[in-house]
C-alpha cells in the first residue's frame, strides 16, 4: 500500500512541476518573440541608416536612361499597352517584365523624381533582408546566426550597387521573390502537397520575370534539402497504388526529380534571355573562350577576397583580356578545387560549409563571365544573392568553432558587431559615390586604371552639359586606351566612343574632324544605326542634303522604328522640295512615337502652309499642331507659330492671332528678335484674314 501511495503521489508531484513549467515556457516564447522583433527592427534600422541617403540621390547616366528616364514605354507610367509591351518586348536587352512594370509604376507614382525610384529600391531590399532572416530562423531553428547573416546581406559594401543604382531594380525585386520562393519551399518540404508545390513554382516564375539570374534556384533548393532541411536523410519509400514499392537507384533521386518542373521553368527563362540578348551575345562571343574562362576562375576568388576586404570598389572593372598571368589562373583554380574538396569532405560534420560554398559557386555561374554580356571583368552587383552562401558558411562556422573551443559568447558578439559596424561604415561611404553621375565616374577613375568605360561615360555627361572641351578630352583618352584592344569583340564599344567624340566635335564647330570619327565608327560597326543618324545630321547642317539623306536611309534600314530618323529624313525631303515624301516620313514618325513633337509640328506646317492646295489640310494641321504644343507644354514659340498657321488655314484668324501672340511673348522672353519679327508679320496677315502659305520649313 505504501508503495502504491508513493506511486499515487508521484504523478501529483509531476503535475505540480508541469504547472510551474507552463508559465516558464510561455515566458521563453514571449522572450523569443521579443528578441526576433528586436532583430527585425535592428535590421531595418541599419539598412536605412546605410542606404537612406539614396533618397536624395539622382539618376546616373549608366543604364538609368535606358531603364527609366529616356524610355517612353516607362515614363508614360503604368498603362495597359505598356504592361503588354513589357511581356512581349525586350527591355534593355533583357526580358524581365515585372522589373519593367515596377519602373512604370514608379513613374506613375513619382514621375521622374529620382528619390521615389530610390525609395522603391530601398524598400524592396529591406523586405528581402527581413525575409532572409525569417527563412533562416525557420529552417535552422536558431535566432542569432540568422540575424548576423541577414545583417551582412543588408549592409555589405558590395551590395551597394544593387540598392543604390535604380537600374538594378531587377536585383532587389528578384531578391524578394527569391526569399519568398525559399519560404514557400520550406513550407512545402515540411508538408508536401501539390498545392504548396504550385505556390513554389508560381513565386519562382515571378522571380524569373524579375531577373533571369534566378535560374539557379532549383540548385539552391537542393542545397537546402541537404542542410538545413536534411531531406536527404529522411525520404520515405515511394509506393504505387497497388502497394508495389518503387525502388530508385538512390533515394535522393526523388529530390532531383522533384525539381524537374522548376528546371523546365529555368530553361524557358534561359531561352527568353537568349532571345532578348541575341545581338549582345553575338558580339561578345568573339572574346576568346580562354580569356573568359581564365577571368571566370580568377573572379570567383576575387569575389571571396572582396567579401573580406571590400576596398576600392567601382561600378565598372575593365576586363583583363589576356593580361592574367598563368600563376594567377593556376592559383585561383587550385583554391577553388581545394575549397570545394574541403566542403565535400566536411559535408557530414559541417553540412553548412557544403551548402554555403556551393550556394556561392552555383549562383554565380550565370554571371561569372563564361557567357560574357558586357565588357566588365566582374561586377559588385553579381554578388548580391551568391554572397548569402558565403555568409552562411562564415557565420555558422564561427558559431560552431566558438562552441567547440568553449569561447565566451560575448567574444563572438564583439567580433560580429565590430564587423557589421565596419562594413556599415564602408557601405555608407560607397553609397555616397552614387549621388550623381559625375561623382560616380570620378570615383571609378580614382580606384581603377585604364578605365575607358568610365572616361566615355564621364565624357558623355560633360557633352550633355555642354562642357565640350572636357567631353572631348575624356573621349580622346578613352580612344587612346581602347587602341590597345584589337579584338573585334570591342568594335561596338570603340565605335560608340568614336561617335560620342564626333558629336562633341560637331557641337564644338569642328565638323570635318567629326566626319572622320563618324566614318571610323561606321567602319568598325557597319550596322551601327545611331552613327549613321548622327553622321547624317552633321552633313545636313553642312548643306550636303543628298549625303544626309543617304545616311538617314541607311540608319532606317537598320533601325526602321527610329522616329527621329524618319523626322529628319522628312526634313531633308522638304528641303529638296518633295513635300509628299516628307509627309510620308512625318506620318511614319508619328505612328511610331506619338510624342515625337517635331514630326507633329513639321507635318502640321506642311499641311497648313504648302503652296499646293491639294496638300493643304487645315483641320488635320490644327490637330497635329495642337498635339505638338501639348507635348511641349506650350513653351515652344515655333510650335505656337505652326498652330497659328493651322488656324489661319481653317479661317479661324482670331485663334491664329492668339496663338501667334503667345508665341511672340515666349520669343521676347528668350531674346529671339528674329522670331519676334517673323511672328509680328504673321499676325499682320491674320488681321487681314490672310492665311500663311509659303511651303518651306521654318
Amino acid at each position: 500500500m505504501a508503495h502504491q501511495r508513493r506511486k499515487v503521489g508521484q504523478p501529483g508531484k509531476s503535475r505540480a512541476v508541469d504547472q510551474r513549467n507552463r508559465p516558464l515556457t510561455s515566458r521563453r516564447q514571449a522572450s523569443a518573440r521579443a528578441q526576433a522583433g528586436l532583430v527585425y527592427l535592428s535590421l531595418t534600422a541599419i539598412t536605412w541608416l546605410v542606404f537612406g541617403q539614396t533618397l536624395k540621390h539622382d539618376f546616373v547616366n549608366f543604364d538609368d536612361h535606358v531603364y527609366v528616364y529616356e524610355n517612353p514605354l516607362v515614363t508614360r507610367g503604368l498603362t495597359i499597352s505598356g504592361t503588354v509591351g513589357a511581356f512581349t518586348h525586350a527591355h534593355a536587352r533583357n526580358w524581365h517584365p515585372l522589373t519593367t512594370i515596377s519602373h512604370m509604376l514608379d513613374c506613375q507614382l513619382y514621375g521622374l523624381n529620382a528619390g521615389g525610384h530610390h525609395f522603391t529600391n530601398l524598400a524592396l531590399h529591406t523586405i528581402a533582408v527581413l525575409l532572409l532572416f525569417r527563412v533562416l530562423r525557420v529552417t535552422t531553428g536558431t535566432l542569432w546566426p540568422g540575424a548576423v547573416v541577414a545583417a551582412l546581406f543588408a549592409i555589405h559594401p558590395l551590395h551597394v550597387e544593387s540598392v543604390a543604382w535604380v537600374s538594378e531594380r531587377k536585383d532587389v525585386l528578384s531578391a524578394v521573390f527569391f526569399m519568398l520562393t525559399l519560404a514557400a519551399y520550406v513550407r512545402y518540404a515540411r508538408a508536401p502537397s501539390p498545392g504548396r508545390y504550385f505556390i513554389v513554382a508560381l513565386i519562382f516564375t515571378l522571380g524569373l520575370m524579375s531577373k533571369p539570374m534566378l535560374v539557379t534556384v532549383p540548385f539552391v533548393l537542393l542545397l537546402l534539402d541537404y542542410w538545413p532541411l536534411r531531406r536527404f536523410d529522411k525520404l520515405p519509400a515511394l509506393k504505387s497504388r497497388g502497394g508495389i514499392v518503387i525502388w530508385l537507384d538512390r533515394q535522393s533521386n526523388y529530390l532531383f526529380l522533384e525539381k524537374t518542373p522548376l528546371l523546365i521553368l529555368s530553361g524557358l527563362s534561359c531561352l527568353a534571355t537568349i532571345w532578348a540578348q541575341d545581338s549582345a551575345t553575338g558580339l561578345l562571343e568573339q572574346l576568346p573562350f580562354t580569356w573568359r574562362l581564365d577571368n571566370a576562375l580568377v573572379s570567383y576568388i576575387e569575389y571571396v577576397r572582396q567579401a573580406f576586404c571590400p576596398a576600392r570598389l567601382a561600378v565598372f572593372y575593365p576586363h583583363p583580356n589576356n593580361a592574367l598571368s598563368m600563376w594567377q589562373v593556376t592559383l585561383a583554380t587550385a583554391l577553388l578545387l581545394a575549397i570545394s574538396a574541403l566542403a565535400i569532405v566536411l559535408r557530414k560534420k559541417r553540412p553548412y560549409v557544403f551548402t554555403g560554398w556551393f550556394w556561392y559557386v552555383g549562383m554565380l555561374v550565370p554571371v561569372i563571365g563564361i557567357v560574357q554580356i558586357g565588357e566588365q571583368g566582374h561586377a559588385d552587383r553579381y554578388s548580391y544573392l551568391p554572397y548569402i552562401g558565403l555568409f552562411l558558411l562564415i557565420v555558422w562556422t564561427a558559431a560552431d568553432l566558438a562552441t567547440t573551443w568553449h569561447l565566451r559568447r560575448q567574444y563572438l558578439w564583439l567580433v560580429a558587431s565590430t564587423a557589421i559596424a565596419v562594413l556599415s561604415y564602408l557601405a555608407a561611404a560607397q553609397t555616397s559615390f552614387w549621388k550623381n553621375s559625375e561623382t560616380l565616374w570620378n570615383h571609378t577613375l580614382s580606384v581603377t586604371s585604364n578605365n575607358d568605360f568610365a572616361h566615355n561615360n564621364l565624357g558623355f555627361l560633360y557633352l550633355r552639359r555642354g562642357e565640350l572641351d572636357k567631353a572631348i578630352s575624356h573621349f580622346e583618352t578613352a580612344l587612346k586606351i581602347r587602341s590597345g584592344n584589337d579584338q573585334t569583340h570591342y568594335n561596338l564599344g570603340t565605335a560608340l566612343v568614336h561617335m560620342n567624340l564626333a558629336n562633341a566635335l560637331a557641337r564644338k564647330g569642328r565638323p570635318e574632324e567629326a566626319i572622320v570619327h563618324y566614318e571610323e565608327a561606321i567602319k568598325l560597326r557597319p550596322d551601327y544605326g545611331d552613327a549613321y543618324y548622327n553622321f547624317g545630321s552633321v552633313l545636313f547642317q553642312r548643306g550636303r542634303i543628298d549625303d544626309a539623306i543617304a545616311q538617314w536611309q541607311k540608319a532606317l534600314a537598320i533601325q526602321p522604328n527610329d522616329a527621329a530618323a524618319h523626322t529628319s529624313l522628312g526634313n531633308a525631303f522638304l528641303q529638296k522640295g518633295w513635300p509628299e515624301k516628307a509627309l510620308i516620313q512625318y506620318q511614319k514618325a508619328v505612328e511610331i512615337d506619338p510624342s515625337e513633337a517635331n514630326a507633329c509640328n513639321n507635318m502640321a506646317w506642311v499641311l497648313a502652309t504648302s503652296s499646293d492646295p491639294a496638300i493643304r489640310n487645315g483641320t488635320r494641321a490644327v490637330g497635329l499642331a495642337a498635339q505638338a504644343v501639348k507635348i511641349s507644354e506650350g513653351k515652344d514659340a515655333i510650335f505656337l507659330r505652326t498652330l497659328a498657321a493651322s488656324y489661319g488655314e481653317c479661317g479661324k484668324f482670331t485663334d491664329a492671332m492668339a496663338a501667334a501672340e503667345k508665341g511672340r511673348e515666349i520669343a521676347i522672353s528668350r531674346g529671339d528678335s528674329h522670331l519676334v519679327r517673323t511672328l509680328e508679320r504673321d499676325i499682320a496677315l491674320y488681321r487681314a484674314d490672310i492665311p500663311l502659305h509659303q511651303g518651306t520649313l521654318h
